[in-house]
């Protein structure tokens, strides 16, 4: 049984690269397919070739890192690495929770490594030549280690918590480990803001001025007091630009990244920040963290039925029970699922962000918004012409085309 789980994994592996190359292959030739009339102008000759050639180039960079990260994963499987690895953390220790805490912190370290030459050429090599790095290296390398020590910190606490649970209470640990993985989640999103990103980017209020007042009157128009309202020094790592609401409660703020201010007018600016409120007004970070809960819950309650079975962890090369590669094994095993929620969850998203559209059109952004979006997307060297099958199956967002369609839909009615 434990051979024919490890086909299945090998399988749906197998299946998941195919997947992802296949719809990067369709997004690679469909680039050239003619710009949509809304989009016409949006580049020159000479700047749209510099888009096809930055987007041909990030496709080359994906696709080597996913047939390496294929390739280690095969070897991986099929020499039986990881329960090598767990019978290693078992011979370092006798503490059981350790055993599966030093076997997390080595498999984010493994993946971290394996990472890094990707992150650091895209960085350096790709983004620094058509124009967009800021990020030096003493920051990038600062960076990497920062986020390896609080993602492994905090993935090895939690599951920390989440095995005490399973000695304690057997199968039953799921609905105990649901709970304190929804607490674990909310509270990350009221504080994540507050916690992390400053270990990585500095925060300020943003000063009073023309935009604080244009910004401060518009959410006055929607009913908002929002008093929080923050630049971020974005322009640390990249030109690119980016806006978006936090928190929840008494902790929720606006967060603008400051290159904003050098590509959009504060009417633009306003107009983005109503797009976001119109995310709040609608709960849609809510929505979109309850159904993440709800995920979780089945997915824990599933893995409960199964964190038993010895044909999980021997299926990935252990020779005893093993809770951390029984979960590991799950996760391989429930990837399929993944892959047939992906279009649902993508669609649900993309409605989400038609919404919010919606509601900058109705209080007379619409127009703002489109140049705003226009500018990001010219300056981001985006993808304007991406497959439609691609778009169905894994764009949280709508393409530019069709957000400009809805938009100006949207504002037609309103006239009406």
């Amino acid at each position: 049984m434990a051979k024919t789980l490890l086909l299945l994994i090998v399988a749906f592996v197998t299946l998941d690269f195919v997947v992802s190359s296949v719809l990067s292959w369709l997004n690679t030739k469909w680039m050239t397919h003619p710009v949509p009339p809304e989009l016409e102008g949006l580049y020159d000759e000479e700047k749209y070739r510099k888009q096809q050639e930055y987007m041909r180039t990030n496709k080359r960079v994906s696709l080597i890192a996913r047939c390496v990260s294929f390739a280690l994963t095969l070897v991986i499987l099929g020499c039986g690495l990881l329960g090598w690895l767990d019978n290693q953390c078992k011979a370092w220790t006798e503490i059981p929770v350790l055993q599966v805490i030093l076997f997390l912190v080595i498999y984010n370290l493994f993946n971290t490594v394996i990472g890094l030459p990707f992150s650091y050429y895209s960085t350096f090599v790709i983004e620094e030549r058509f124009g967009f790095n800021r990020t030096t290296h003493k920051t990038f390398w600062l960076d990497a280690i920062k986020s390896f020590v609080v993602s492994t910190v905090l993935s090895a606490v939690l599951m920390g918590v989440v095995y005490w649970l399973y000695q304690t209470f057997g199968q039953q640990f799921w609905i105990w480990a649901t709970l304190v993985c929804a607490v674990f989640m909310i509270f990350f999103s009221m504080f994540y803001s507050n916690l992390i990103v400053p270990l990585f980017n500095k925060q300020t209020p943003l000063p009073e001025g023309e935009l604080r007042d244009a910004i401060t009157a518009a959410l006055k128009s929607f009913g908002s007091r929002f008093k929080d309202i923050y630049i971020i020094n974005g322009s640390k790592h990249s030109t690119k630009a980016n806006a978006y609401f936090t928190g929840f409660g008494p902790k929720k703020r606006i967060v603008l990244y400051d290159t904003l201010q050098d590509r959009m007018t504060n009417e633009e600016i306003v107009a983005v920040l109503a797009h976001e409120f119109g995310h709040y007004k609608h709960r849609d970070t809510f929505k979109s963290l309850l159904m993440s809960i709800v995920m979780v819950a089945v997915n824990l309650f599933v893995f409960s039925l199964l964190v038993n079975n010895p044909d999980l962890p021997a299926a990935l090369g252990g020779t005893a029970p093993s809770f951390i590669l029984a979960l590991v094994a799950f996760s391989l095993l429930f990837s399929p699922i993944g892959l047939l929620l992906d279009p649902a969850t993508s669609a649900i998203s993309r409605r989400a962000e038609y919404r919010a559209d919606a509601f900058a059109a109705s209080h007379g952004y619409g127009e703002s918004l489109i140049s705003g979006l226009k500018k990001l997307a010219s300056h981001a060297l985006s993808n304007l012409t991406p497959h439609p099958l691609v778009v169905w199956y894994r764009y949280s967002h709508p393409t530019l085309a069709q957000r400009i369609r809805a938009i100006r839909s949207s504002n037609n009615k309103d006239n009406k």
